[in-house]
């Protein structure tokens, strides 16, 4: 009875043994571009197995260090795109540009395709990105642009943002004044705008009228009383001069002031004249200095 038992065991033992025994690593050999020589894998014939295993997933579980570089940086400035673009670059790196209001941003593709009919197919998805962070003292102008305000709420606007006004420059006196009909305002006289449009924030308008010069002379009347209140020129245009992305160079916008009457009461706005293409020269401008400080090829577009 014992013997029958012993060699039962022995039999079951030997059949563990030539089970477990039964996984082999093999070596693959291939061709083919991107492609090692060969892989290995596991080939499980034991009873229950399954069959090819790929070793792959387990030995990324060992890895000590990554197998390239890869992922998407974003930087808050430009200067630090171009530092860190600088740190990583090599030959056959380069830059794009998305130019146009409302996202634009630079993105360097540190790993690109090699250029040329024959150049090597890469990765492409170590990058960097700079997504032009706008100010929020941009972002007010362009938030309230062409949107009515009463005369208190304007002159208060005026008030608040007196340091972005800027005088013109003698090219862009000649250029604009020449094309929108009408004359600058200095800065001083944009503050002695508000200041007059705060006498008379509670009184009524009478009239107003376009002179030749393209300004505009309102006249006002005191609530209550029939004589006229005192006249006020109204420029038909002025300078803003601020960064427009945090850490950027001041972008300058030529402004035009507008104004409605209706029923005694006057609502006041203003328009940014082609301030999405004044954006998009400052974003060319910093894509060539990119260029500049990388020696990198720049385009305009997305990378794929």
């Amino acid at each position: 009875m014992s013997e029958a038992v012993n060699g039962e065991a022995v039999t079951r033992i030997a059949d563990l043994a030539k089970s477990a025994a039964g996984a082999d690593i093999l070596s693959v050999s291939v061709t083919g571009v991107g492609l090692p020589s060969s892989f290995p894998v596991l080939f499980d014939k034991r009873a229950n197995g399954v069959g090819i295993k790929d070793l792959k997933a387990h030995a990324e579980t060992w890895r000590t260090a990554p197998e390239r570089k890869k992922g998407t940086a974003k930087l808050a400035t430009l200067d630090s795109f171009i530092d860190l673009t600088n740190r990583h670059k090599d030959a056959n790196s380069v830059i794009f540009a998305q130019a146009t209001w409302p996202n634009p941003s630079l993105t360097a593709v540190l790993n690109y395709n090699a250029g040329g009919a024959d150049g090597a197919a890469r990765f492409g998805d170590h990058r960097f990105v700079y997504s032009f962070p706008i100010t929020d003292e941009f972002k007010a102008w362009a938030d309230h642009d062409s949107a009515p305000m009463s005369q208190g709420e304007f002159a208060s606007f005026i008030e608040e943002r007196v340091f972005e006004l800027a005088d013109a420059m003698p090219e862009e006196l000649d250029s604009f004044e020449k094309l929108l009909r009408t004359q600058f305002a200095s800065p001083s006289r944009m503050v002695e705008l508000s200041r007059g449009l705060q006498v008379h924030v509670a009184s009524g308008v009478k009239s107003g009228i376009t002179l030749n010069s393209g300004e505009a002379e309102i006249q006002f009347v005191e609530e209550h009383r029939d004589t006229n209140g005192e006249k006020l020129t109204v420029p038909g245009l002025f300078m803003i001069s601020l960064p427009a992305f945090i850490g950027g160079v001041p972008v300058r916008i030529p402004v035009r002031l507008r104004y409605r009457i209706k029923s005694g009461a006057i609502a006041w706005f203003y328009q940014m004249y082609r301030w999405k293409e004044f954006l998009r020269e400052r974003v060319v401008a910093d894509l060539q200095l990119a260029r500049l400080e990388t020696e990198l090829a720049t385009f305009e577009g997305s990378p794929e």
